[in-house]
């Protein structure tokens, strides 16, 4: 299969077997995926390959979507080994930014990986985060346009590892709300993601900061891997409610995606080859439901690549370009490309 980045030198970065690509001339702006090493790291599975910039070529160019940017959304990969802990996440930064200049060099392909980044800071230090997101701010070289930290809770495990009790009510924090309404002065957005049990929390949050943009990962991911089939019509209705509630706030964006991620085992599996007619008529009521909530011009669909692989790339935005068949093409262009190059401020 051809498609954009025909052409790189990807190394040893494998092509796998992918679905024709469906529309494959619309622009796709791909603003949330993760670039790592983590070899060792306990919760990963033994012996995962790393997973970089030529990597990340090298599946935008086997699925054969016209996928011209990416934004790159922090994972803790690369954290500085010493220093004070507050700064240790610019390393991240440091290290997304170099990924990013290898992909603006042209060498390995035309899609700009990274031209996007969102880093990590501890935004519960309050305003005396500030330093922190001055040094991301240096760190990235012009490319640094928002910041996230970790946020998303569910009881039991998720893969394959128990959750931090800590993140269960971090949203309510006060403090975090004031490392909050720093960002705007800084020209940052606010990541956030958080499962279909805080999105109430969130939609306080975002009513509290009403002049940070704030962006929900992943829908706010019902919980359904963790609980029994006859359960999952409540939490879909539970989730759906939160939604639409969240929605009022006109401050919050939303991403579409996260819906392949296989939380029952570890990081690093290979790609299922799940089919797009398949995912489509599975996430069908989610992406439908969050576009008639949010509105197109506020929606963005997302990889969250190479973490959801309960599908190949390709497969994935088959699927989304099958569920909006029947959108208008103002309302594809807004969820394919234009949400993400407004957010991210993408030229």
């Amino acid at each position: 299969m051809t498609g954009p980045g025909d052409g790189i030198d990807s190394g040893d970065a494998p092509v796998r077997d992918e679905e024709e690509p469906l529309d494959p001339q619309r622009v796709i702006i791909d603003p949330h995926h993760h670039l790592w090493d983590h070899s060792g790291l306990p919760q990963v599975v033994p012996g995962t390959r790393p997973f970089l910039v030529q990597d990340m070529l090298a599946t935008i160019r086997s699925s054969g979507h016209n996928v011209t940017h990416t934004v790159y959304v922090e994972c803790h990969s690369m954290y500085r080994q010493d220093g004070p802990i507050d700064m240790r996440p610019v390393g991240e930064t440091e290290f997304a930014n170099g990924m990013a200049a290898m992909a603006a060099s042209g060498r390995y392909g035309n899609t700009r990986v990274a031209h996007g980044i969102v880093g990590n800071a501890d935004l519960r230090l309050g305003t005396r985060v500030r330093p922190v997101l001055e040094a991301h701010l240096a760190a990235g070289n012009g490319r640094l346009r928002g910041v996230r930290m970790a946020s998303a809770y569910v009881p039991g495990t998720m893969f394959g590892f128990p959750t931090d009790a800590a993140a269960e009510g971090v949203l309510r924090d006060p403090a975090l709300q004031a490392g909050a309404r720093l960002l705007p002065s800084l020209g940052l957005t606010l990541d956030l993601w958080c499962f279909h049990t805080q999105l109430a929390q969130f939609a306080s949050l975002a009513s509290a900061c009403p002049e940070t943009l704030i962006v929900l990962d992943h829908l706010g991911t019902p919980a359904l891997f963790n609980a029994p089939a006859h359960e999952h019509r409540e939490i879909i209705a539970s989730w759906r409610s939160g939604i639409i509630e969240l929605a009022r706030r006109p401050n919050v964006r939303i991403k579409l995606g996260g819906l392949a991620s296989n939380f029952n085992q570890p990081l690093g599996g290979p790609p299922a080859a799940t089919s797009s007619i398949q995912l489509a008529r599975d996430w069908k009521v989610f992406i439908e439901t969050c576009i008639e909530a949010f509105g197109a011009a506020r929606c963005m669909f997302e990889s969250n690549y190479p973490t959801d692989t309960l599908c190949t790339y390709g497969a994935m935005w088959n699927a989304f370009k099958r569920i909006t068949a029947g959108c208008s093409e103002a309302e594809k262009e807004r969820l394919f490309s234009g949400t993400a190059r407004e957010v991210y401020r993408l030229n």
